[in-house]
Parts: structure tokens; C-alpha cells; sequence
């Protein structure tokens, strides 16, 4: 296992990899980092907010591709990297329901 450091949305986070996967997560995170850059100014969200929001452009993104995207993303032969997506997909989904519910989301 590696760790590799990110900054997206002028904030740090820590992410552990497999060995040889720093390269790649280190662009994802570049890629996460510019589509929070499109957002503006998001000095005021929390990490998880901003996060979410994030993943929600990315995930519209792969939409706007059509059907042939996401079926090559769930055919992938990485079967961990479908696993690891699919448990990411899953918390965020919690995430967006708890911060829907929460008393002082806006």
C-alpha cells in the first residue's frame, strides 16, 4: 500500500493505493480538483459538500457520454476498480442524503 497527497479545492487529503496505482490516482485527483475549479468559489462548503458536488459533476459528465461510457466503466476487466467505484458511489449516496437531511444544509 502507498499513500499518495492530493489537493483538491485548495485542501489536503491523504488517499492510500495500491503500489503503482500513485500515478493514476494522483491524476484523478487532478481531475476532481478541475471540475471543482469550474464551481467557482467554494471556500465556503465543507469537504463533503464540496466533494459531493464533485462527484456529481464527474458522474453527469460520464451521463452526458451515453450508455456506451458507463457500460465500458462496468465491463471494466479491473474488477477491484469496479469494486472500489461501485463503494464509492455507494457513500456518496449516503453523504448527499445525510447532508439533505441535516439541519442546517442549504
Amino acid at each position: 500500500m502507498s499513500n499518495v497527497k492530493l489537493e483538491i479545492g485548495g485542501r489536503g487529503f491523504t488517499v492510500a493505493c495500491g503500489a503503482g496505482e500513485e500515478d493514476h490516482i494522483a491524476e484523478l485527483g487532478r481531475m476532481i480538483d478541475a471540475r471543482l475549479a469550474t464551481m467557482g468559489n467554494t471556500a465556503g462548503q465543507s469537504e463533503t459538500r464540496m466533494l459531493l458536488f464533485a462527484a456529481l459533476l464527474l458522474a453527469d459528465e460520464l451521463h452526458d457520454r451515453g450508455d456506451d461510457a458507463r457500460g465500458s466503466l462496468a465491463s471494466a476487466p479491473d474488477d477491484d476498480l469496479s469494486d472500489r467505484l461501485g463503494a464509492l458511489a455507494e457513500k456518496l449516496e449516503n453523504l448527499a442524503v445525510r447532508l439533505e437531511t441535516s439541519p442546517g444544509s442549504a
